[in-house]
């Protein structure tokens, strides 16, 4: 065979396997990415942080002061729809609103506290890290959890400030976020012009990280059209509709958590505007988004209530946001 043949066999064969390791690598990139689990913390293996052992301190004085007083808790009383106890009410209930193709189907839980630290969050799989999910009505249930909604997704990314249940996880600050604290209120916040250590000094319990901030100081939000929460592959604007989560306060320990079904003939979705115009007709002083899409869920009572992903089917998690008495 001439040597000019062999030279050109040899620099298809480079080609090709230099494309293969090229998409391959690409492939595995992606997968990394978006794909393969990233165990960062077990969190059951860890210890009880400061913010958690004040709380656990407290309910065991509380707890042997009803004993020596003699005061046991009477019976939560619940139903389909409502769940009342010595220390949290919560009011469920479904509207919908339109007809046709602008028929939109949305889920109120009306949720008011003693304390602060009843609204939990819990991860799937009870490990912190990249790419690790469950869904919502499963973690829940692992967490013995009377409601639930789906938390910020933090799971798909590798940034923000995620503070849990009075612990820092993570401190990669990005965007606006929205903070709980331990007196009951909520605030969103610029992640990169408050520090980790400043929330946590300031009683924070929760961050989450995704966005955008619907209501502040009881303003409205406006120009909430074409925003983008992150720059990741497949990111578009989130602003037109869309099934929702999100979270609002009313007032200290008095909270509005809202779900709104889409993507199906039931429910078109919410935009951005009309979420932020929802959590202001109910009251809320405070109110931010949560991941939606796919993974908007809610829970209560051992079932979902909405209808995820428009076929009753859930997408999903890294987290969610709970109440229980446990």
């Amino acid at each position: 065979m001439p040597k000019q043949h062999i030279t050109k066999r040899k620099k298809i064969t480079i080609a090709i396997t230099l494309s293969t390791l090229l998409t391959g690598g690409i492939l595995y990139q992606l997968a990394d990415r978006y794909l393969i689990q990233h165990v960062e913390v077990v969190v059951a293996d860890q210890a009880v942080s400061g913010a958690e052992a004040n709380t656990e301190a407290v309910s065991t004085a509380a707890a042997a002061d009803s004993n020596e007083a003699g005061q046991d808790s009477p019976e939560a009383v619940s139903d389909d729809w409502n769940y009342s106890s010595d220390d949290m009410d919560i009011s469920l209930k479904q509207v919908t609103t339109g007809r046709g193709s602008d028929q939109i189907t949305y889920y109120i839980a009306d949720v008011q506290v003693s304390d602060a630290s009843l609204i939990q969050s819990a991860f799937a799989d009870n490990a912190f890290g990249r790419n690790i999910t469950g869904d919502t009505s499963d973690i829940a249930e692992d967490h013995d959890a009377v409601f639930a909604i789906n938390g910020d997704y933090y799971g798909f990314r590798s940034d923000g400030v995620i503070i849990r249940n009075g612990v820092l996880y993570r401190n990669e600050p990005a965007r606006e976020a929205v903070a709980l604290y331990a007196d009951g209120t909520m605030a969103s916040y610029d992640e990169k012009e408050v520090s980790a250590e400043n929330l946590l000094a300031d009683g924070v319990l929760q961050t989450l990280s995704f966005g955008p901030a619907l209501i502040k100081d009881g303003e409205t939000v406006q120009d909430l059209n074409n925003v983008k929460i992150d720059t990741n592959f497949g990111n578009r604007s989130i602003s037109n509709a869309n099934p929702r989560t999100g979270i609002g306060m009313i007032s200290a320990n008095h909270y509005v958590f809202v779900v709104v079904d889409g993507r199906s003939d039931d429910s078109r979705g919410m935009t951005l505007d009309e979420f932020a115009g929802l959590f202001k007709s109910l009251g809320a002083t405070e109110a931010y988004n949560l991941d939606g899409g796919g993974s908007s869920t809610m829970y209560f009572m051992g079932r979902v209530v909405n209808n995820p992903q428009g076929r009753q089917e859930e997408r999903g998690v890294s987290d969610i946001l709970y109440l229980g008495e446990g």
